[in-house]
Formats: C-alpha cells, structure tokens, sequence
C-alpha cells in the first residue's frame, strides 16, 4: 500500500509508517499555493476511487512519473492551482464508493465527470476534504458546522467538534482533516498523538465505536498536514 503525506512530513513519521510496510510517497511543493498548504495531499491529489488518482496538472513532472513507474493510474486535473480561494480547492473534495461532496460550484470538471454515478452533495465549505476526517464512507469527523448539518441529512453519523489545537504552520489552528486518515480497516494514523488534543477522549470514543485503533506517527500535539492518503 502506498501513502502520499506532505513533502514537510517528518524522518520519524515516515519511519513510523514505514514500520508498517507502507511506501511513503512525499507530495512535491507546488509554488503557485500559499505555504501552509503548498504541499497538502489532499490540495493537489484526490482518490476518484480504487483504480484512479486525480493530481494537479502542474505537480512536479518527476512525482507523475514516479506515479508512471509504480503503476499508479492517474488522470491529470482541468484546473489549475492558484493561491487564493478559490481557486486552490478544485479537488478538495470529500469522495466515497458512493458519494461526492464539495462546494459544486468549485470542483474540478474531471472529478465531476469521473464521479457522475456517485451522489453529488454541495456543501458551502470549499475546504471539503480539509475539513472531514473520514471513518468510514458516512462515518466522519469534522469542525464544520454546514457540513454536519449537510451530512447528517443523509444520515451520516458525525462527530462534531469545536475548532483549535491542531498546529498549522501560519495560522491559529489548522483543520481536523489533516492530522491523519485511515491506512486500515480498522486502524487510523495521526500526525501527532490523540493524547496532546483537548478533544482527544471524544475522538476515541468515536474510533472505539467503530472499532478502529489509533496510531501515533508522532509523539506531538496534532499536526493539520492535509490528510493521509492511502492508495
């Protein structure tokens, strides 16, 4: 199994992943996005779904043909990354086996196309994915009160939770759904440790319900890296 985490991810985070038999794949830095998240995964890559990544048309040649190398199928986005919002949120959507979800308006024409058997749900967050810490495809955790509101209409089970006390570099906090993602069926890696977040005893409640176990890639307090990908 492969992971795709930020080109800044720490030696002792990968390490701690690679202790787990994943093939670490760093997301290349992408100059034309401001520096908190000019190498977020889930800023310039997206998993359509089992067979096929979607990556940002300019990501650095030698990551696709890394991508080439390992057999990795994946199309090349319509839109191009730029800076300012919103123009840097076109595949940050939160995609499932069954649904997409995004601000609509803003989601990148190829991703709308490869997703047109998947239910559409517009939310007004342009961060999606950010902002959705998945458990499983309508088990999710999030800060965003529109998304809660949004999803728990289509009877996803949603743990909401206040926003701070996760670190991203440049800002107050950073978003829930960057501080790790789903490497297993039944286990979640962290980029830092429930144990160092003031809302981390809810957080295991929840994992717990669906019998999922943390993992700790880092003895830290949380780190908003913009999502674990695994592929």
């Amino acid at each position: 199994m492969i992971c795709f985490v930020d080109y800044r991810t720490t030696e002792n985070e990968i390490n701690s992943l690679k202790k787990l038999n994943y093939d670490v794949i760093k997301i290349p830095k992408d100059n034309n996005l401001y520096e908190a998240i000019n190498g977020h995964t889930d800023i310039q890559l997206n998993i359509i779904n089992k067979h096929t990544l979607i990556v940002n048309k300019n990501i650095n040649l030698s990551f696709k043909e890394l991508l080439k190398a390992k057999n990795i199928n994946f199309i090349e986005s319509e839109s191009t990354l730029s800076s300012k919002y919103p123009n840097n949120i076109s595949l940050n959507a939160y995609i499932t086996e069954n649904y997409l979800v995004h601000n609509l308006k803003f989601t990148d024409k190829k991703i709308l196309e490869y997703c047109k058997n998947k239910k559409s749900i517009n939310v007004n967050q342009g961060y999606t994915k950010c902002s959705i810490l998945p458990l499983r495809e309508k088990a999710i955790i999030t800060n965003d009160t529109g998304i809660y509101n949004t999803l728990k209409n289509e009877n996803f089970d949603i743990l909401l939770l206040p926003f701070g006390d996760i670190e991203l570099s440049g800002f107050n906090y950073g978003f829930i759904g960057g501080v790790g993602g789903m490497i297993s069926s039944d286990s979640m890696a962290f980029f830092g440790s429930l144990d160092n977040y003031a809302f981390g005893n809810e957080v295991k409640k929840f994992l717990y319900k669906y019998d999922i176990k943390p993992i700790y890639l880092n003895n830290t307090k949380l780190i908003d890296r913009g999502s674990l990908l695994v592929f």
